[in-house]
């Protein structure tokens, strides 16, 4: 059986890039495998975060989840720690991994940065307990972007040696789930940089919990060039968009990849039909997109979190899934490495 484990940090303010990056996704990989989407608060604990507010993205998440299209009944959906599996599992976990191997974590330098002695331990380690997420229920796939490719390639590391040490072929080896090129959602104000729930301005990106006419105003707003729009024939062999094409205009280029991928379609067919036309007519057909594929998730998200109990009620639901499904694995594994239980 193929089986699916992702999930998203409940640090607040999902916005587009969150959606097309990873949610989207979710809703598609659910016909296809068995799907566990988690919303994992320990992992939101390696950085501060105000408790009532970790709560409230915590909703927020798994409406988020919901309004996208995600079917709770037919997929686990529920928030990390309410399974005590993945808290136990990664202390093993630490105890396997070795501390070179973590030394080699990029994304522990770039947000540690300059003060990496003040860093909390957490985020050091937090690539271990990812593994245990994956691993507590024998996942077999996991969708991956640039930035968690190295983190996967921990986990089957902590996988090999765990069944090496033990001499058992407990874990299996994870399998990376490669969705094709990555959708890269920049600021609407500055195409330069990613779309961030951290930019101080909000017209700087779209957020899921954005209706149908804050979603217009954005895009209407949206930084452009005053040149034409560009045709296929920039492109590199393989239909992709070369990064050096890219800065020459990266605001440009940016909402021609929002609509490609709001679209479902390739860069050779959205130039094509753009190609010599003016941001006029083309934002006018974005914003018809865009309003008509996020603007129903937007209202579907606000409605969700006003009824908190009833957002709660299929984390549990989701938890008490969860906890069948992990139970028996962790157990074997306490048993392996010599744990007594009564």
């Amino acid at each position: 059986m193929k089986r699916i484990f992702s999930g998203v940090q409940p640090t607040g303010n999902l916005h587009l890039g969150n959606y097309l990056g990873a949610i989207r996704n979710f809703v598609r990989l659910q016909h296809q495998y068995d799907c566990i989407f988690c919303v994992v608060d320990l992992h939101a604990l390696t950085l501060w975060q105000e408790p009532e507010e970790l709560r409230s993205h915590t909703r927020e998440v798994t409406a988020a989840y919901l309004a996208a299209g995600i079917d709770p009944q037919k997929n686990v959906v529920f928030n990390q720690s309410q399974v005590r599996a993945h808290a136990e599992l990664a202390w093993i976990f630490n105890c396997v991994a070795r501390i070179g191997w973590l030394n080699r974590m990029t994304q522990f330098k770039e947000k540690a940065g300059k003060h990496r002695e003040n860093a909390s331990a957490g985020l050091y380690v937090y690539p271990n307990l990812m593994a245990a997420d994956i691993l507590a229920y024998k996942a077999t796939h996991v969708p991956v972007g640039d930035d968690q490719r190295q983190h996967l390639e921990l986990c089957r590391d902590i996988a090999q040696k765990f069944n090496h040490d033990y001499k058992t072929e407990f874990f299996p080896i994870i399998e990376p789930l490669i969705l094709g090129a990555a959708t890269r959602v920049m600021s609407l104000r500055d195409g330069s940089k990613k779309m961030s729930k951290s930019d101080p301005s909000d017209m700087s990106r779209i957020n899921m919990t954005d209706g149908p006419d804050e979603i217009a105003k954005k895009l209407r707003k949206a930084t452009t060039d005053p040149d034409l729009l560009p045709g296929p024939g920039l492109l590199a062999a393989d239909g992709s968009l070369p990064d050096e094409t890219r800065k020459t205009r990266p605001e440009a280029f940016n909402l021609l990849g929002i609509y490609a991928a709001l679209a479902d379609e390739d860069w050779a067919a959205v130039l094509t039909e753009f190609e010599g036309k003016g941001f006029g007519d083309f934002k006018k057909a974005l914003v018809d997109l865009a309003v008509a594929k996020v603007g129903p998730i937007g209202d579907e998200m606000k409605r969700l979190t006003a009824d908190p109990g009833a957002v709660d009620a299929v984390l549990r639901d989701g938890a008490e899934r969860a906890r069948a499904l992990s139970e028996p694995i962790l157990r074997e594994c306490q048993d392996i490495v010599g744990l007594l239980r009564p």
